[in-house]
C-alpha cells in the first residue's frame, strides 16, 4: 500500500491507495508541535479502525506547504514505515513542464493538483484550491504549468476581520441566504462568503482570457477551458458561481498517486542502522 500526505496550513489529508486505488481517507488537523511518535499513534488508530495494517504500507509520498512539518513526517516514514518518503519537490518527475519564472517557488500542493487534474480532465485547465489560501493554477493543453493566483482564503480573511478589529465577532462560514443583511454576523458572513465568490468569478474570468490568448496557436478558445475546483471549501463556493465546471475534493490524493507511479522505481528500505541514527538526530543526541 501506498500512504499519502497532503500537509497544508490548516489541514494534514491522508489517503491510503492498494494497487492504484484509494482505499480510504482522513482529515487531521496541522500541528508543528506534534512529535513524529504522536503522529504514528494517531495514524495507527485511524488503521486499526478501518482494519489496515502498517505492514502493508510499503511506501510513503508526501507534499507540503509547511516545511516545519516535514521532518517530523519524514522520521515517521522511516521509523513505522521504514521507507524513506518521497518529498514533492525539485527533482521528482511529474510531467509538467513548469513555465514559473522560479520554478522552485511554485508550491508542491499546486504541482501535485496539475498533474492530477491534467490527467483526469485535459487540459487547458484552471485548478481552483480553496483552503487556507486561495489558489489559481493555470495549465495547457501540452501540461505547461505557466503560472496562477494566489489570495487570501476565506478562513484568513474571517480571522483577520476577528483579529484586527475591536468589535466584530468570529463567524462560521456559512451563507446568510441575503446581500443585505440585518445583523452582524450575517453581514460579515455575506460579505466574505459571498466577496469571495464574487473573488473567483472575476479572477476565473481574467485567467480564461489570458489562457486563451497564450493558446491561441492550439485553437484554444475560452469555452474550451475546464475549472476545476478542490479543497475544503469547494463544495460551498462552488453553490454560489457559474464558473466551476468540476468539484473533485481528492484531487491532491490522487496527484500523489500519479507522481509515486512515475517516481517509484529504484525505491529502497531503510536500515535499522539508518532508523537509529535518524531517531537520535531527532532527539538531539547527535
Amino acid at each position: 500500500m501506498l500512504l499519502a500526505f497532503d500537509v497544508g496550513n490548516t489541514n494534514i489529508v491522508l489517503g491510503v491507495f492498494r494497487d492504484g486505488q484509494m482505499i480510504t481517507n482522513w482529515r487531521l488537523e496541522t500541528d508543528n508541535r506534534k512529535s513524529a511518535d504522536e503522529y504514528g499513534m494517531i495514524i495507527h488508530q485511524l488503521f486499526r479502525y478501518e482494519n489496515l495494517d502498517f505492514a502493508e504500507v510499503e511506501d510513503v509520498i508526501i507534499a507540503t506547504v509547511v516545511p516545519s512539518i516535514l521532518y517530523t513526517l519524514q522520521h515517521l516514514s522511516q521509523k513505522y514505515f521504514n521507507t524513506r518518503a518521497i518529498v514533492i519537490g525539485p527533482g521528482i518527475k511529474t510531467g509538467l513542464i513548469v513555465k514559473y519564472d522560479n520554478p522552485k517557488q511554485v508550491g508542491a500542493d499546486r504541482i501535485v493538483n496539475a498533474v492530477a487534474a491534467h490527467a483526469k480532465y485535459g487540459g487547458p485547465l484552471i485548478i481552483i484550491d480553496l483552503g487556507t489560501a486561495t489558489t489559481f493554477c493555470a495549465i495547457t493543453p501540452k501540461a505547461e504549468y505557466i503560472g496562477g493566483t494566489i489570495a487570501p482564503g476565506l478562513k484568513i480573511s474571517s480571522d483577520a476581520l476577528f483579529e484586527k478589529t475591536a468589535k466584530l465577532p468570529k463567524v462560521e462560514l456559512e451563507e446568510p441566504g441575503h446581500v443585505i443583511c440585518r445583523n452582524t454576523i450575517n453581514s460579515m458572513q455575506s460579505g466574505l462568503v459571498y466577496g469571495h465568490m464574487g473573488l473567483v468569478e472575476f479572477i476565473v474570468q481574467k485567467m480564461k482570457k489570458e489562457l486563451a490568448e497564450y493558446c491561441a496557436k492550439e485553437d484554444v478558445c475560452e469555452e474550451d477551458i475546464k475549472v476545476i475546483a478542490t479543497g475544503g471549501l469547494a463544495t460551498m463556493i462552488d453553490q454560489g458561481v457559474d464558473c466551476i465546471d468540476y468539484v473533485d475534493k481528492l484531487l491532491t490524493l490522487e496527484g500523489l498517486e500519479l507522481i509515486y507511479r512515475k517516481n517509484k522505481k529504484n525505491r529502497k528500505q531503510v536500515t535499522q542502522e539508518e532508523i537509529e541514527k535518524t531517531d537520535m538526530l531527532y532527539e538531539g543526541k547527535l
